[in-house]
């Protein structure tokens, strides 16, 4: 069963989850003389045969880049562009991101600095790119001083999330991608929650992400530019961000989004916004799916500064996500340096 799920906004367009969605893309390159294909090393066999269906309708330039966080890199995005130059792409023409989180964040970013703008359709391959990399619009690239620093919200002409590529994705990576899944379920989603509770890892993968991607769908389509209720999507990423940084990128996405929402609710439940019983029901069920819930008691300086640098902090005032129960998502601005404490007393090994 293929379902669409609409974004909209000022550039709207299609979720579609199903399998077999081969003929969904053709109609989004309409018009266009030349593709891009960005993909990494690790997917060049799919990459290539994808190029071979689309070349009697354009062009297809392969652009071959690193594998994860790698490829989010100026010197990347660099080349990726002087691969368009020499090729001749136009206005007209389109880049195509294929790959998890990482590559569709290169590929927007490709697509939204080249000619200042052309056309970027999203070929997630892994759950966490489905579920939230290729879906809303932001594209960027990763600095020394952090995560996401350097980008832009150019939002794709369409997303296509073919779930027989779910079927291939290791063991560690889908669970990984789990953790925005639950995300989304304490942000705005309960059943998430308790279909996860139910089934764990064995929890249906189509229902999973299209209930995830209408919480992301929602959300982007009336606040795109995160001047409001997006920001409410970064639950638990203040933190993970900051992980992912002193770990150079060596940690999965998800395994740090895990760390972050039990800090996030344990920040929550100092603050006194959100019971006990919500608060550990977080770590309750990200451990049982298999993922982190703790990490380095003598990390806590390091990541304090790796956070204040953070893209959600507003000058010197750090913000978090936290709740004000289930499905309620709320902004704690500059908390007290006590309620900072005990919320790494909840993740501190």
């Amino acid at each position: 069963m293929t379902v669409r799920i609409p974004v909209t906004g000022a550039a709207p367009y299609e979720v579609v989850v199903g399998v077999g969605l081969a003929d969904e893309l053709p109609p989004l390159l309409a018009g266009a003389e030349r593709v891009a294909l960005v993909h990494p090393a690790t997917l060049h066999e799919p990459a290539t045969a994808l190029a071979e269906r689309l070349r009697d309708r354009v062009a297809v330039l392969l652009l071959k880049v690193p594998d994860g966080e790698a490829a989010k890199t100026l010197q990347v995005a660099g080349d990726c562009w002087d691969a368009l130059g020499a090729a001749g792409f136009t206005r007209s023409d389109a880049v195509i991101g294929l790959g998890g989180g990482a590559t569709t964040d290169l590929a927007g970013w490709v697509a939204a600095a080249w000619l200042r703008g052309v056309r970027v359709v999203q070929l997630p391959t892994t759950l966490l790119g489905m579920v939230d990399a290729a879906v809303g619009g932001k594209a960027g690239i990763d600095t020394a001083a952090g995560k996401n620093l350097v980008g832009a919200f150019h939002p794709p002409v369409g997303v296509l999330c073919d779930l027989a590529a779910l079927e291939t994705l290791p063991a560690a990576d889908y669970t990984a991608g789990l953790a925005e899944v639950v995300k989304c379920g304490f942000i705005a989603d309960p059943a998430i929650l308790d279909l996860l509770e139910e089934h764990g890892t064995a929890a249906d993968p189509a229902e999973l992400v299209e209930r995830a991607v209408r919480v992301k769908a929602g959300v982007v389509s009336r606040d795109l530019r995160e001047s409001g209720e997006r920001e409410f999507l970064n639950y638990g990423h203040t933190l993970a961000h900051a992980i992912e940084k002193v770990e150079d990128y060596r940690i999965r996405h998800g395994e740090a989004v895990s760390i972050g929402l039990v800090f996030a609710a344990g920040l929550g439940r100092a603050a006194g916004r959100l019971d006990g019983a919500a608060a550990d029901r977080h770590r309750a069920l990200l451990a049982a799916l298999g993922l982190p819930v703790v990490y380095r008691a003598e990390a806590w300086p390091e990541l304090s500064e790796a956070m204040r640098v953070d893209k959600k902090a507003r000058g010197s005032v750090l913000r978090f996500v936290v709740l004000d129960g289930v499905g309620n998502p709320g902004i704690l601005a500059d908390p007290a340096p006590e309620l900072l404490a005990a919320a790494w007393g909840d993740v501190a090994a």
